[in-house]
Parts: C-alpha cells; sequence; structure tokens
C-alpha cells in the first residue's frame, strides 16, 4: 500500500521586520526547544496552530474563513512566543501586555482577552506573503500561511516564552543562511528557502511591495532528478532566488 501523507494542519507565522538605517533589515527569529516534535533545535519565525478561538473571533468580524482565522494566529501566535503585540490598536503598556501573553499561555481566546482590555485588531498591519503545504508521508505537516509585518512603533524587546521556545534573536536575513551555513544553526527547507527570498530586500516596504507582486499560491515541495541527484524542488516564478536543494541536505522538519 502506497503511502499517504498526513493531514495538514492549518498554522499561520509571522515575519516580523524591523528596518535599519543603511542596512538590511533585521526578521525576528526564535530557536525550537530540542525536545519538539516539529522542527527541533531549528530556528523559526514565530507561528504555530490556527485554533478553535481564532476561527470564532474571525467569524464574528466577518473575515474570510481561511486567511482571518490565519491572521488572527499569527498576531495571537507572536504575542505568545515573543511578547510582541503586532496588529493591536491600541499598543498596550507593558502590564497589559504581559497579562494578555499570561492568559493565552493558560488557553484563553483572543477574543474576550481583547474585549476585555478594550483592544482591537488591525490585521491590515499584516501583508500576505506565502503559503506552504508539504506532502510528507510519515511525519506532520502544517498548510502554514506565512505573513510580513512591520515591527510595531514604541513595542518593547521581545522576551522568548521558555516553552516551545529557548531563545530569540534579531539577524538579517543573509546573517541566518550564513550561520546554517557555517554549522552554527540549524533551518528546515521552508525557512530557509523565504529567508533566501527575504535577502533580496532593503526594508519592510521593499517586501511588501515584492508579496504583493505574486499572486497567492500554495508551495508543496517535490522531490526531482537533476544534475545526478535528486533535489526538492520548488515551482519557478513565485520569487525565490533559490527553488531547489539536494535531498540529502535539505532538513524537512
Amino acid at each position: 500500500m502506497p503511502d499517504t501523507p498526513q493531514t495538514p494542519i492549518p498554522a499561520a507565522t509571522l515575519v516580523l521586520i524591523r528596518d535599519r538605517a543603511g542596512a538590511p533589515p533585521d526578521l525576528l527569529m526564535v530557536e525550537r526547544a530540542k525536545a519538539m516534535v516539529f522542527a527541533g533545535g531549528a530556528l523559526v519565525f514565530p507561528g504555530g496552530r490556527i485554533d478553535p478561538g481564532d476561527h470564532a473571533l474571525a467569524a464574528a468580524m466577518g473575515l474570510d474563513a481561511e486567511d482571518g482565522p490565519a491572521r488572527i494566529a499569527a498576531i495571537r501566535e507572536t504575542i505568545e512566543e515573543a511578547g510582541v503585540p503586532v496588529g493591536l490598536t491600541p499598543v498596550p503598556d507593558a502590564a497589559t501586555l504581559d497579562h494578555l501573553r499570561e492568559r493565552l499561555h493558560a488557553g484563553q481566546p483572543l477574543g474576550p482577552l481583547l474585549d476585555a482590555h478594550g483592544l482591537t485588531l488591525e490585521l491590515g498591519a499584516l501583508t500576505y506573503f506565502a503559503r506552504w503545504l508539504p506532502a510528507h508521508a510519515h511525519m506532520r505537516i502544517f498548510d502554514t500561511r506565512f505573513y510580513l509585518a512591520a515591527w510595531p512603533e514604541g513595542a518593547a524587546d521581545p522576551v522568548v516564552d521558555d516553552t516551545e521556545n529557548v531563545r530569540l534573536l534579531w539577524a538579517s536575513a543573509a546573517q541566518v543562511l550564513a550561520d546554517c551555513d557555517a554549522g552554527r544553526a540549524t533551518v528546515i527547507f521552508p525557512t530557509r528557502r523565504n529567508l533566501e527570498r527575504l535577502a533580496q530586500y532593503g526594508s519592510h516596504a521593499d517586501a511588501v511591495a515584492d508579496a504583493l507582486a505574486y499572486p497567492p499560491r500554495t508551495i508543496t515541495p517535490f522531490a526531482e532528478e537533476r544534475d545526478g541527484g535528486v533535489h526538492l524542488c520548488i515551482p519557478d516564478g513565485l520569487g525565490y532566488p533559490v527553488t531547489s536543494e539536494k535531498l540529502t541536505g535539505a532538513v524537512r522538519g
């Protein structure tokens, strides 16, 4: 009987971009705990599963049934994992943000917490960037929507949640790739491809302009014989400067 892919788990990820004068922008990344089943020990962008509460809040706001919950999840997960209030109006003070984060970690849905603190979501702060849906057998699969957002002005420094993640860092896309090439860090295949794409941009505005230049399309990597070996590939024409990697070197989560 042929192997069949696992049922995809809907998820959302936020690429948080902090512009720097005269230098490539920094990206916020977190290091997953080595014990985590998915991407253990790897650097990733903040993100995670889309929860029932995200769907409920999106429905209450009359949002698209797929994009709405994903945007909400990306905001919620960034608060949980890094303590960054992206997409919240007004920007909460430190005490309010700490309470939100504590209650979210306890499993409370975001919607009632926002109401209790007089906060609203500014979903336009997020720009759709990509959607990745691998097709593995024998491993967990996430159907992940990636969004871009600018570092919120006046926000406090991010702080790692120290549960699923053990470290966070600001670094340019090129620096993260260099660290991976030198063996100082690890990223999974979709993260590497997205970092290579992000390394092309000089600012958050550049990233947004490029994201809007490509129509949304779900990316499912595929194996193909190239140059005498099997490569893990993605389609051309989606804004990615590198579209294949030797399967033996690809980290797939």
